[in-house]
């Protein structure tokens, strides 16, 4: 598929482990929370936080980016250095993230369904996914939410970057295999995304 490219095992073992350490103590911060689905309310299987000028966030009066923590009323905390790095590396966009959301997927219903990230007006960028802990079963699609669609496994210290030709795509995680991995403290999947909200 034209535009998504998967690196794996970008981040090696040592790289994983530190990583993980900086955004323990970011969460400290910004403490994960439960979105729910707009209009109905239905709370989400996976928690989320964000780090970054922008936050996206998901409640009953929908899905935006907003610069403070939704239960803290706190500005969220900055994008770590190492990432902002990977993004420059691996994306070769003009103007650095703004938003950096936090998906943590625990217990054996965690899982995302297909959906487009389009909520931002920079769709020139990248969309940059990096996985940390266990194994999740991803799945991508088409530009309809009913198109054909495949999946296969992230790992621990992979990165996906869908861009170009692929940056609508309809994808989400099918489910995670509990321990695939011993990475995180109390196990469980972190997914790390890293956005381009505004136009530079």
């Amino acid at each position: 598929m034209a535009g998504l490219v998967l690196f794996p095992h970008a981040l090696d073992d040592a790289a994983q482990q530190h990583l993980a350490a900086e955004l323990r103590e970011a969460v400290r911060a910004a403490p994960p929370y439960r979105p729910v689905m707009p209009r109905t309310g239905q709370p989400w299987s996976i928690t989320q936080t964000n780090l970054g000028p922008l936050g996206w966030v998901s409640d009953v009066s929908g899905y935006r980016y907003e610069p403070r923590h939704p239960e803290t009323g706190r500005p969220w905390p900055a994008i770590p250095e190492s990432l902002l790095a990977l993004w420059d590396e691996l994306t070769g966009y003009p103007a650095p993230p703004e938003a950096c959301l936090l998906n943590i997927y625990r217990g054996p219903k965690a899982r995302m369904g297909l959906h487009q990230d389009r909520d931002e007006e920079a769709l020139d960028a990248p969309v940059l996914s990096l996985s940390l802990g266990d194994t999740c079963v991803f799945r991508v699609g088409g530009f309809a939410r009913r198109d054909k669609s495949k999946s296969f496994r992230l790992a621990s210290g992979d990165v996906l970057l869908l861009g170009g030709e692929s940056r609508l795509r309809f994808h989400g995680v099918d489910r995670t295999i509990p321990g695939s991995s011993s990475l995180l403290e109390g196990g469980g999947r972190l997914n790390i995304t890293l956005r381009r909200v505004t136009k530079p």
